[in-house]
């Protein structure tokens, strides 16, 4: 495992289950939550070092998961990936606003989320692994 830990904020099981394939094997701890109230709770235990976040949720929507994010001092240092299927123009400028480091949409190419992750925190084989 990874001492690289990632928060994926996302209500679709499937979904959920594709970025943690996706992650895990490159070497990314994951954990999840289902909505944004859970969100903030997750970030605030887990302290990850990125969180990826859908927009459409329940119990408070992924642009209040930013705003809250971005008010937390403990949280707003994280980088947060909004990856979204919603209009792409509608809502990348407002999510990069919010605090967002990057908008991907959905569905999202497997090469250019792991890119932009690697970007925003590195990985174990960019930094080497002491296990």
């Amino acid at each position: 495992m990874s001492d690289k830990k990632i928060l994926i904020v996302e209500d679709d099981a499937d979904v959920r289950l594709g970025y943690q394939v996706l992650l895990k094997a490159n070497h990314y701890d994951t954990f999840f939550a289902q909505d944004g109230v859970s969100a903030i709770s997750e970030a605030r235990r887990h302290e990850p070092d990125l969180i990826i976040l859908d927009l459409g949720l329940p119990a408070g929507d992924g642009f209040t998961v930013l705003e809250r994010c971005h008010m937390n001092i403990n949280l707003s240092m994280i980088p947060v990936i909004v990856v979204s299927a919603r209009d792409i123009h509608a809502n990348k400028e407002r999510a990069l606003k919010a605090g967002a480091k990057a908008f991907v949409q959905k569905p999202w190419n497997d090469d250019r989320l792991l890119a932009i992750v690697r970007k925003l925190i590195g990985s174990r084989e960019l930094f080497g692994s002491h296990a």
